[in-house]
C-alpha cells in the first residue's frame, strides 16, 4: 500500500469513527498543507493545495493555475509539525461540531451512560462520543453514584466553550419519568394511552395522570404491566421512588378523588372563582389524604390544578357552624332573612365576599343600602377572622415544634406534616 492509499484509508477511518464529514476532513488537511508549503514557496501569492479525493495525490496551485504535484516528505521537520498542529486543530473543531449537533438534537431526551468519576460532587458520565456532567443540584438526594455504574439521565442543556462541548444532565425533571414511561409502555409510545399530567418530587414521589383513547385498553393497567412488571422497572430506575398512577377524568370531582386515592373522600366543595376545592374526609382518613409531610395533597393539587384544602367531617361541621354564627351576627338582619341567605348559599363572611352585592340583592328583604351594609360588615369581620386564625395557626406550630400535644387528637408526626387543627386553619386563611 502506497502513502496515498494509506492516507485515504485513514480519512475513511476518521469519517466512520468520529462522524466527521469526509469533505471537511480533506479541507482540514489541505489547510494544514498550505501552512507547511508556504515556508517552502514564499513567493507564490495565492498558494493553494488540492488533494485528489480518489487518488490522494497532492497538487500545488497558484490560484487556479497548477504548479505541480507535492510530496509532504520533502518538507522540513518544522513545516511538518506546523502542518500537523493545524490539521489536529481543524479536526478537533470538526469533531466538536459533530458532537454539539448530535447532542443539541437530544436535548429533552434520555441518554444512557457510564459513570467515569466524581469531581466536587458532580458526576462525570461517558455518554458515547462525549462526557456529560450531572451537577449536584440535578442529582436525586437519596441516590449514591459510583464509578463504572450504568446510569440513565435527561439531557437538559448543551453548550460550546471553545472546542469543548459541555453537556448538562439531570435526574430530577418530571420529563425524565415521562420518557421512561414512553420507553417501557408501548401504548404510551403509540399514543393509545396519553399522559395527561405529571408532577414529581424527585427521589420521593411522582403522580402521573393517564387516559386511554381506546376503550379496550385500560390506561392504568397498561402502565402497571403484568404483575407490575412495567412500573417496577421504572421504580427501580428511579431508585425506589414511589409512583402513583392516577386515572384522568374530565370531571374535577372525579379527578381529585382519583388523585387523592387511596384515601376515602366524603364530599368535595368547589370555589370555582378561585380554583379551590375543599375536600371533606372521614376523621380516620385525614393522615392518608394529607400524606407524609403533606406530600400527597401537595402533589394532588399540582396534578389537578386545584388548590386543595383537606378537612375532616368534624372540622368541616365546626367550620360551617362558625360561618353560620357569622351570618347570624349581621346587624339589623332578621331571622327570616338569615334563613333566606342560608338557602341562597351565604353561609359565612367569605361567601358574602365571594358572591357579592348583586347576589345579596336577589334575597327577599335585602335592599341596596342593606346589601352594602352587610357586605362592608362581612369584609371587616373576615379580616378579623384571618388575624385570629393566623395567631392560632402560629401558636399551633409553636406547640408542635416544642413537642407539646395539640388541643385536638392528631395523627403521629411521621404520618402527617400538620395536626388536624393546623390543617383546618390553613384551609381557612389560604
Amino acid at each position: 500500500m502506497n502513502v496515498n492509499e494509506e492516507f485515504l484509508r485513514h480519512i475513511d477511518s476518521l469519517h466512520r469513527e468520529k462522524g466527521i464529514d469526509r469533505e471537511q476532513l480533506f479541507e482540514s488537511i489541505e489547510t494544514a498543507l498550505v501552512s507547511a508549503a508556504r515556508k517552502r514557496y514564499p513567493n507564490v501569492e495565492e498558494l493553494r493545495v488540492r488533494r485528489d479525493r480518489m487518488s490522494g495525490i497532492i497538487r500545488l496551485m497558484d490560484g487556479d493555475i497548477p504548479i505541480g504535484e507535492m510530496d509532504p516528505a520533502a518538507f522540513g521537520r518544522i513545516a511538518a509539525q506546523t502542518a500537523r498542529q493545524v490539521m489536529i486543530q481543524r479536526i478537533r473543531e470538526a469533531e466538536s461540531e459533530v458532537v454539539y449537533e448530535e447532542f443539541v438534537a437530544r436535548v429533552g431526551s434520555i441518554v444512557n451512560g457510564m459513570i467515569q468519576r466524581i469531581e466536587r460532587g458532580a458526576v462525570i458520565c461517558n455518554i458515547g462520543k462525549s462526557d456529560g456532567i450531572l451537577p449536584r443540584q440535578e442529582q436525586i438526594p437519596s441516590e449514591n453514584y459510583r464509578p463504572n455504574e450504568r446510569i440513565r439521565a435527561y439531557v437538559t442543556q448543551v453548550r460550546k466553550t471553545g472546542n469543548k462541548v459541555i453537556i448538562i444532565l439531570s435526574r430530577t425533571p418530571p420529563d425524565l419519568v415521562r420518557e421512561l414511561f414512553e420507553l417501557e409502555v408501548p401504548e404510551i409510545y403509540e399514543h393509545i394511552v396519553e399522559i395527561k399530567g405529571l408532577v414529581r418530587e424527585p427521589g420521593y414521589r411522582t403522580k402521573i395522570a393517564v387516559a386511554s383513547s381506546d376503550s379496550r385498553v385500560d390506561a392504568v393497567g397498561a402502565c402497571v404491566g403484568v404483575r407490575g412488571s412495567r412500573i417496577r422497572t421504572i421504580v427501580e430506575e428511579l431508585g425506589g421512588e414511589k409512583i402513583d398512577i392516577v386515572r384522568w377524568n374530565e370531571s374535577p370531582e372525579m379527578f381529585i378523588r382519583n388523585a387523592l386515592s387511596p384515601s376515602e373522600i366524603d364530599h368535595i366543595e368547589f370555589d370555582r372563582n378561585n380554583q379551590r376545592a375543599r375536600v371533606i374526609v372521614p376523621d380516620d382518613q385525614l393522615s392518608l389524604a394529607i400524606g407524609r409531610k403533606g406530600q400527597n395533597v401537595r402533589l394532588s393539587s399540582r396534578l389537578t390544578g386545584w388548590n386543595l384544602d383537606i378537612m375532616t367531617i368534624n372540622q368541616h361541621s365546626a367550620w360551617r357552624e362558625k360561618g353560620r354564627q357569622e351570618i347570624a351576627s349581621l346587624p339589623g338582619v332578621g331571622e327570616a332573612t338569615i334563613n333566606n341567605m342560608f338557602i341562597a348559599g351565604f353561609e359565612s363572611f367569605h361567601d358574602i365576599m365571594e358572591l357579592g352585592i348583586d347576589n345579596l340583592l336577589e334575597i327577599k328583604g335585602i335592599g341596596e343600602k342593606k346589601a352594602q351594609e352587610i357586605y362592608n360588615f362581612a369584609v371587616e369581620g373576615y379580616k378579623r377572622r384571618l388575624e385570629d386564625d393566623s395567631r392560632e395557626l402560629a401558636a399551633a406550630k409553636e406547640r408542635k415544634a416544642a413537642g407539646q400535644p395539640p388541643p385536638e387528637m392528631a395523627p403521629p408526626p411521621d404520618e402527617a406534616d400538620e395536626t388536624p387543627l393546623v390543617a383546618s386553619l390553613e384551609a381557612e386563611i389560604r
